[in-house]
């Protein structure tokens, strides 16, 4: 061993010392040589701007080929979802961002069935992560599940919708919902207000669940308790998008131009589109383990549920033709014996849901 070595091991060597406060910096090196990994949803009527806001967000062109449909066109169309990835890097960073966009969605006359293709894609995106969990090759997972779900809120009523509370009650138990009144340049400051009053009492009327952030520990740096703070006093959030560059005051700003003067999307005085950005960016990760532990855990005991009752009928079935020849072979000892692991399971599954239950 050369002598600078043994330095700096023996530099190491000091009392109580161990090593393993270097563990978060190991953690970070892995992370960032991976990169990471988000799907973001946006749900809303057509004309509120999703797109704009999405590529104001990110500072990328999403829908670079997008053909925007006509009156005629829009008659006939129904519910699709448009998932459009992007690899974004920033300072060595990577960040497989997907948004999925859902054209069509409130456009019809009757919007009875217009969120049951949502619920299904989010579904399927559970399903096969599930399925790629169970399978062989279970390093190379792609997750696609929905991390995040912005639901736009038309400035242009006096709070929520029929739809809006129907589409929220059956999605909350799915996906974090975060609600953003859209097109925010289109009111003063006090019919904001007015406007976030409302839909926050209309949420709470109807027992909707939306994204919680989280709180902070005691800990906890000052000036970030202050920026959560702020974030949760802004929900739902008022923002307005823009993709355009104009000059004010020998400055470059991203806002719209109106005969009274520009909207600077990313002055805080204006919208909150830098508190939807903080957000989102700031509580990626909480977000992830939030559809990991609580959504995808949900839907992963009711499924095993689903199959173990399926299995366990198939089961009865077979042990009551056995009874009725009065003949028990090893093919029927060994589903006796399966049937018994098969209820244990069951058991742990009851107990995994209290205790979920518990922790909501």
């Amino acid at each position: 061993m050369s002598s600078d070595t043994a330095k700096n091991f023996s530099s190491l060597e000091t009392p109580g010392y161990v090593g393993f406060a270097n563990l978060p910096n190991q953690v970070h090196r892995k992370s960032v040589k991976k990169g990471f990994e988000f799907t973001l949803m946006v749900v809303g009527e057509s004309g509120l701007g999703k797109s704009t806001l999405v590529n104001s967000l990110f500072l990328t062109d999403l829908y670079p080929e997008r053909i925007i449909p006509d009156a005629v066109e829009k008659q006939k169309q129904t519910v699709k979802l448009d998932a459009s990835t992007v690899e974004i890097e920033e300072r060595g960073v990577k960040l497989r961002l997907t948004v999925v966009d859902t054209p069509g969605f409130g456009d019809a006359i009757d919007n009875s069935d217009s969120f049951s293709a949502i619920l299904e894609y989010i579904d399927e995106q559970y399903e096969r992560f599930l399925r790629d969990e169970s399978g062989l090759n279970r390093r190379n997972i792609v997750d696609n599940r929905i991390h995040c779900c912005f639901y736009f809120i038309s400035p242009f009523g006096h709070g929520l919708k029929p739809l809006d509370i129907e589409f929220m009650k059956k999605l909350h138990s799915k996906v974090n919902i975060v609600p953003v009144i859209a097109k925010a340049d289109c009111l003063t400051r006090k019919e904001i207000q007015r406007l976030k009053t409302r839909i926050l009492q209309e949420i709470e009327e109807n027992g909707i669940k939306i994204y919680p952030l989280p709180d902070c520990d005691s800990d906890e740096d000052e000036d970030y308790k202050e920026q959560v703070k702020q974030l949760k006093e802004a929900v739902p959030f008022a923002v307005c998008g823009a993709t355009t560059l104009l000059e004010v005051k020998g400055k470059k700003v991203r806002g719209r131009l109106y005969p009274w003067g520009v909207v600077e999307v990313e002055n805080p005085d204006h919208c909150d589109f830098i508190k939807l950005r903080t957000m989102l960016i700031t509580h990626m990760q909480d977000l992830q383990e939030v559809t990991q532990e609580v959504h995808y855990e949900n839907y992963r005991s009711e499924r095993l549920a689903k199959g173990i009752k399926k299995n366990g009928a198939l089961k009865e079935a077979d042990s009551t033709t056995t009874a009725s020849n009065g003949v028990i072979t090893d093919k029927d000892r060994i589903l006796q014996e399966k049937e018994a692991e098969l209820r244990r399971m069951q058991e742990m599954l009851a107990q995994m849901q209290a205790k979920m239950q518990a922790q909501k």
